[in-house]
């Protein structure tokens, strides 16, 4: 899936430059793709990699779903010390020296798995790798902003979203189906360890690529009283927009029943038969979910956008709402049918990842509509640690429920829950910023 939580951030600094002398020199070609591969990477690793390792090395849907969404805190909490990365060193230290902590986590997970103590030790390197790649998100959007003339972060916003993407599907496709053909030939944790040191080697070797290519802006920060007195107004900011807590409620539970089935869509395609599972090979899921289910979610997602921009948000904000909940259903089936057929289990997986792309897109402008007005960007930033908290609580439950109540009755459960998806989107409709875009004006 897209990165929810990569976007823009509290910018707390005055720039050098002028804005006509940025991006001279070096054409930002050669250094936004992979800035912005390099971003995609360990954010995947934490989230996706991270639960078909644990899935394969016999973790309990407890255990690794309560573990690996723990994982998301970070990304909840990091509004709280995005200040410290505007006023210490420039943006572009952060970035090289976060990427090199990346590649460093990474080689610890590998390095830990043979060791008698290697849960405990890859899931520190795993939380490692969570606040590094945090930061790097931070650290990036803000380069992009400071680093590129405001004709040139026009030109090249297409290009980082494109580059994100294919990091996607790089670490949930390629790397996957890497690990599923290691494991067929050695055992399951020397597969990963190979495949983690892989990734290890090149993400120091983006660091490398960066810490050379990258515009040396330089930037001049504020006191740690002006962040401070920043980020309060920001939270009076937020408080303050109208009708808060239906947009809270909103940004909570709009995704619940997502976040219980995203943690365990992927241990449920692995596990065998006798589990309930659907006993597909790592390579398989791999595929699955890193080719056909990513191609299918941004596809769903850029027919949302277009929607969007010929009829506005009101028009499809029903229609999206159902986007994202009725596909959930094909688990469902899936669980109680149990087809051999890939084509059955590809074409699920598509119909589901497609339409929560589309349905994605009404959670995406809500969140940029609520935002607008005074603070946006930081009020914004806000917003995604909201999102991330949607995302991790429930997903911490998802493995105990799936282990109490079977796939089969899990399932209909997270269908059951999108009763709250719908419930949190009525008075979030009302409340005025569902009516923004082109059919209606900013929110009063």
């Amino acid at each position: 899936m897209n990165n929810p939580t990569s976007t823009q951030h509290p910018q707390h600094f005055t720039p050098s430059l002028q804005a006509e002398d940025k991006g001279k020199g070096l054409s930002p070609a050669l250094w936004v793709p992979t800035l912005y591969f390099a971003e995609a990477m360990p954010y995947m690793a934490v989230m996706t990699l991270s639960v078909i390792m644990y899935t394969n090395l016999g973790l309990s849907n407890t255990e690794l779903a309560l573990y690996t969404s723990w994982l998301y805190l970070p990304w909840v909490i990091k509004p709280l010390w995005s200040p410290l990365v505007d006023a210490l060193r420039t943006k572009r230290w952060w970035i090289v020296m976060m990427q090199l902590l990346v590649g460093a986590a990474l080689a610890g997970v590998a390095l830990t798995l043979n060791a008698a103590w290697w849960l405990r030790g890859t899931l520190c390197f795993f939380w490692l790798m969570a606040f590094s790649s945090a930061t790097h998100d931070i650290a990036a959007d803000g380069f992009y902003i400071l680093g590129l003339s405001e004709k040139d972060q026009a030109l090249y916003v297409g290009v980082r979203s494109t580059f994100y993407r294919i990091g996607m599907i790089f670490c949930q496709g390629a790397i996957v189906m890497l690990a599923g053909w290691m494991e067929r030939a050695y055992s399951v944790p020397v597969a990963w360890n190979i495949t983690m040191l892989l990734l290890a080697v090149l993400m120091i070797l983006l660091a490398a690529w960066h810490g050379r290519i990258l515009p040396r802006v330089e930037e001049q920060a504020a006191g740690g009283a002006e962040f401070a007195t920043a980020f309060l107004d920001t939270l009076r900011a937020f408080f303050s927009r109208p009708a808060i807590v239906s947009a809270l409620f909103f940004m909570l539970l709009f995704r619940m029943p997502e976040a219980l089935l995203a943690k365990m869509a992927q241990p449920f395609m692995l596990r065998s038969v006798a589990e309930g599972g659907m006993a597909l090979s790592t390579v398989t899921v791999g595929f699955t979910y890193g080719t056909v289910g990513v191609v299918c979610l941004l596809a769903g997602g850029l027919l949302g956008g277009w929607l969007v921009s010929r009829h506005g948000l009101r028009r499809w904000w029903w229609p999206m709402v159902l986007a994202i909940s009725v596909p959930d259903l094909v688990y469902v089936y899936l669980a109680f049918v149990q087809p051999s057929s890939l084509w059955v289990i590809n074409a699920c997986v598509a119909l589901e990842q497609f339409g929560y792309g589309l349905g994605f897109t009404a959670y995406s402008l809500f969140l940029v509509y609520f935002a607008r007005g005074e603070k946006s960007t930081s009020v914004f930033s806000l917003c995604t640690a909201f999102q991330a908290l949607g995302m991790m609580l429930p997903g911490m439950v998802a493995g105990w429920l799936a282990d109490e109540l079977g796939f089969r009755i899990f399932f209909v459960f997270v269908v059951a829950c999108c009763l709250v998806t719908f419930l949190v989107s009525i008075p979030a409709g009302r409340a005025g910023y569902a009516n923004s875009g082109n059919d209606a004006g900013s929110p009063e």
